[in-house]
């Protein structure tokens, strides 16, 4: 199985260090291009993989992301639609781009998969969504599933709720890292030394978020767990909550899916 990315910036570096390093694919079954040398050189030293300047040589792979960002696919597109078969998977990686408008520009009976993963893929921790079209068989779809899967959790789901996929977690890491920074900053401002700030507050994210996973418990609950009465967390809870919290998340959120459903 060749895998070729055409666009090779940080959310397809991602999935490719993700692939790799579940030795899913050989580096050498991957390729990748991008607009400029330095861009495909930088990955090329990173990853091992084969490079190229051509999308179309890219096009030529059994299963074809395109990773572009969305105000590039007509173009994209309209360079390789001839050199793909009906044989081919092409997979979609972009916010406002429906599963119907990539079969319309590619004009024909094409296998076509829209994903929505996050940057955790980098660490084998991404949660990727799955819409694949009418063209896609079940053991393609298992082999997709399979294959997202190397790089984190990745599930089918239907296209009607892409945007909130894309509000709650292809755009979310950028939030928490955010919340992380701040907590960091807090702690800095507090005495503590910068690196340890970032590690105490990105572990207590990690175990906080596998707790939630893994015990399956309402986040009320666990965060009910954490406040004693009088005490410190539920100061600081106090404090959050007039200032507005959780509606600031919510209303971030509400504001991305609108940017995706509007591009």
């Amino acid at each position: 199985m060749r895998l070729g990315f055409i666009g090779a910036g940080n959310m397809a570096q991602a999935m490719i260090g993700g692939i790799l390093a579940k030795e899913i694919v050989k580096k050498e079954d991957i390729i990748a291009s991008a607009a400029t040398q330095n861009t495909i050189d930088k990955v090329a030293k990173e990853f091992g993989i084969n490079v190229t300047l051509d999308n179309r040589e890219v096009a030529k792979a059994d299963i074809v992301f395109l990773a572009v960002k969305p105000f590039y696919y007509e173009e994209v597109i309209d360079g390789i639609k001839d050199v793909v078969d009906e044989k081919q998977l092409i997979i979609s990686v972009a916010a406002g781009k429906s599963v119907e408008w990539v079969e319309n520009a590619f004009g024909g009976k094409k296998k076509i998969v829209r994903i929505m993963p996050n940057t955790p893929a980098l660490v084998g921790e991404a949660v990727t969504a799955i819409c694949p079209n009418a063209n896609i068989t079940d053991g393609e779809k298992q082999e997709i599933v399979e294959l997202i899967a190397s790089f984190g959790l990745a599930q089918i789901v239907s296209e009607k709720i892409m945007d909130a996929v894309i509000a709650v977690s292809g755009s979310s890491p950028a939030y928490v890292f955010m919340f992380i920074e701040a907590m960091a900053d807090a702690a800095v401002a507090e005495g503590m030394p910068r690196v340890q700030a970032y590690q105490f507050a990105a572990q207590s994210v990690l175990g906080s978020a596998k707790m939630v996973l893994e015990t399956g418990k309402h986040p009320g609950e666990l965060k009910d767990m954490v406040c004693s009465p009088s005490g410190t967390t539920i100061e600081a809870v106090k404090v959050l909550e007039e200032k507005g919290f959780r509606s600031s998340i919510i209303e971030a959120m509400s504001a991305c899916a609108d940017k995706s459903r509007n591009m």
